[in-house]
């Protein structure tokens, strides 16, 4: 039988000593990491979760679409517009309207020289606001009860109504009849209107509702 000694015993005991602390250090570690790995997991949870609901609330609703007959064609479109029940805020400057005649597909931003604060009293199309070049649209406000909806910032929330102008001369030349046009008013963020209406076989009156 060996007998061990004291010597041998303290050894054996600081060595099982220096595993258990190692041991300790090791779980440490990774407590620390899951920690941290979980915490980078709930903050970019939420910011997705915050994002993808923006996303699926935030958007404009265009109402309808509105032609102006001059000289055959129609020379002017008035695009109501108005935010999606429960979007944010959305800044007009920075919407992007998209407009295709199957030929020519045209990419319009926002004119700050062309906004209206109201129709005039001898109708919608009466407005400077249509004085556009190609590649720009206008503004016509409707509805802004907050007053959030100025030249320079652009801004409409719950309730307000605006008319996006487009110079379809300077756009297209002009819309003749059985013209197809489809298009998407798009925000910076969230759900973009759809446009998509062809024009009257015959163009005899002055205003038509295309949409």
């Amino acid at each position: 039988m060996k007998i061990v000694g004291r010597k041998n015993v303290g050894a054996i005991g600081i060595g099982a000593m220096i595993v258990f602390i190692a041991m300790v250090l090791v779980a440490g570690i990774a407590a620390s990491v899951l920690i941290q790995t979980s915490s980078r997991l709930e903050s970019q949870a939420m910011a997705t979760g915050e994002q993808t609901t923006a996303e699926v609330a935030t958007g404009i609703a265009v109402a309808n679409v509105e032609g102006h007959v001059s000289g055959g064609s129609i020379d002017k479109l008035a695009i109501s517009v108005r935010p999606r029940a429960g979007s944010k805020d959305i800044d007009l400057s920075t919407v992007v309207l998209e407009l295709s005649n199957s030929t020519t597909k045209c990419v319009l931003t926002y004119d700050s020289t062309q906004f209206a604060s109201s129709s005039a009293a001898a109708g919608l199309f009466s407005t400077s606001a249509f004085d556009l070049a190609a590649g720009k649209f206008g503004i016509i406000v409707l509805e802004d009860a907050d007053s959030s909806c100025s030249s320079s910032t652009p801004v409409i929330n719950r309730g307000d109504k605006v008319v996006l102008t487009v110079n379809a001369t300077a756009t297209f030349g002009g819309l003749g009849v059985r013209t197809d046009i489809w298009g998407r008013v798009v925000p910076e963020e969230g759900a973009p209107g759809i446009i998509s209406f062809r024009t009257p076989p015959s163009l005899t009156d002055t205003v038509y509702m295309l949409q």
